[in-house]
């Protein structure tokens, strides 16, 4: 008999590990703390719960990096994009998901299968014997961050991760704002009017900045150092950065023209995104915060169009734990001081819940080749996943390793049209390169 697999954390990336090992026919035993002990992020004890934004980002799988992981997921039979396109919402050119029901199709499914076993409760140790999958993301519990601390003589490395509000529909002054996707992407109506644009002039502009660098704000405790990922920026770090960082930034105004006032001109745009299906809530896009909550709702209440806004959720900010993977993990995901245990998802240091469920993937079928007596060696580096793993465990600086999105520049260089003229061609080529290498590499595996 096959021994079975056990994965701790049914985030993103715990969830579609055990997806892949069951589908590969190897059993699972998945261990989830949640509900029993929860975080200050997880409202729920659902599988794959969104904490943060509800989008997957760009769905372009020809000129985008995010976009061609989205593809490979799904030629790999991934759980979390099937779910995710289950319960898509309009978005434009993104890929959006109504949150709670992805979360609990996640959840049915993986109960659901006769391969999985879930238990409930802690895992506080590194086991010894056994094979094994941490995936147990950037809030991983004290006890076990402990003896992962303990067994690799690392100091954890931490940033901070911050949390964007969301908005009831129904308190957004649609008379001053109007529904419209940024060059108005999308195939249908409902995709080209996705967001909800709010906007501003230079006055208002100038008076919301002054607002932001003066709101109050949340109080690190002693010994944090905020590293932030660039990824996910509180919009008053930014600011700080400089005052027209925003307008650069996720207040953009360009491709989009104000449905009210067709001929005048936003000096600053604030969009927001569709939360769930109902089309009842909006989350400010690019607006994570570490305000104070009083501070935000002020703050927040300054943008036109948004003046009476209800809050469903206020913005707010945690810390991140992550390893320095290039020196602790080998190409197999497996830890160099105890080859039975892998590790996957954004404690391996990939930011995004795209980037955590493909490394989930990873884990999950490596982890099953070899409990079935295989060896299943990464995706080539010409992929979105062996791009990722690649720069992961061997091709990123140690002394410098921070959390990364997949993106073009992990790719090995491409001879295509070079210059900003050419780089919708040059993406192109990387994603033609990079779609035929996965399928072989899928096919490798019979």
């Amino acid at each position: 008999m096959v021994e079975p697999i056990h994965i701790i954390g049914g985030g993103m990336a715990g969830s579609e590990a055990a997806w892949q090992a069951a589908k590969a026919g190897v059993p699972v035993v998945l261990h989830e703390m949640r509900p029993d002990k929860g975080t200050f992020a997880h409202r729920t004890g659902h599988f794959a719960e969104m904490v943060c934004s509800n989008s997957f980002r760009s769905d372009d799988d020809e000129r985008n990096a995010v976009g061609l992981l989205h593809w490979e997921m799904r030629a790999a039979g991934g759980l979390i994009m099937e779910m995710a396109e289950a319960h898509r919402l309009p978005a434009g050119g993104a890929l959006a998901v109504d949150r709670d029901p992805f979360a609990l199709s996640v959840t049915e499914r993986l109960r659901g299968h006769p391969l999985i076993s879930v238990v409930e409760g802690e895992v506080t140790a590194l086991p010894s014997d056994g094979s094994w999958i941490i995936a147990t993301g950037p809030l991983t519990s004290t006890a076990l961050a402990e003896a992962i601390r303990a067994e690799t003589g690392a100091e954890a490395l931490a940033f901070f991760d911050a949390i964007a509000p969301i908005v009831y529909a129904e308190s957004i002054d649609m008379s001053v704002a109007w529904k419209q996707s940024r060059y108005d992407k999308g195939e249908t109506e409902e995709e080209r009017t996705a967001y909800i644009n709010c906007p501003m002039n230079r006055d208002q502009y100038g008076a919301f900045i002054d607002a932001l660098l003066a709101a109050d704000k949340t109080e690190f405790h002693e010994g944090e150092t905020a590293g932030y990922f660039d990824g996910c920026l509180p919009i008053e770090v930014m600011a700080e950065r400089g005052r027209e960082t925003l307008r650069h930034g996720p207040m953009k105004p360009v491709g989009l023209t104000n449905a009210h006032k067709p001929d005048e001109k936003a000096h600053a745009v604030v969009q927001l995104r569709r939360d769930n299906k109902l089309g009842t809530l909006y989350n400010i896009v690019g607006f994570q915060t570490k305000m104070k909550y009083g501070a935000q709702t002020d703050v927040f209440r300054m943008i036109p169009g948004l003046e009476n806004a209800s809050f469903a959720r206020l913005g707010g900010i945690h810390r991140n734990t992550f390893l320095n993977s290039p020196t602790l993990l080998d190409d197999r995901m497996r830890l160099r001081s105890r080859q039975n245990v892998r590790f996957a998802g954004q404690v391996i240091g990939v930011e995004g819940y795209v980037e955590s469920a493909a490394m989930g993937l990873l884990a999950g079928r490596m982890a099953a080749a070899e409990a079935k007596g295989e060896d299943l060696g990464p995706p080539p580096p010409e992929t979105a996943m062996g791009a990722l793993i690649t720069h992961i465990t061997g091709g990123a600086d140690a002394k410098t390793f921070q959390p990364m999105n997949v993106n073009f520049g992990l790719f090995p260089p491409i001879d295509a049209k070079g210059g900003r003229r050419g780089r919708k061609d040059r993406y192109k080529a990387y994603t033609d390169r990079a779609k035929e290498a996965f399928q072989q590499w899928l096919a490798g595996q019979g």
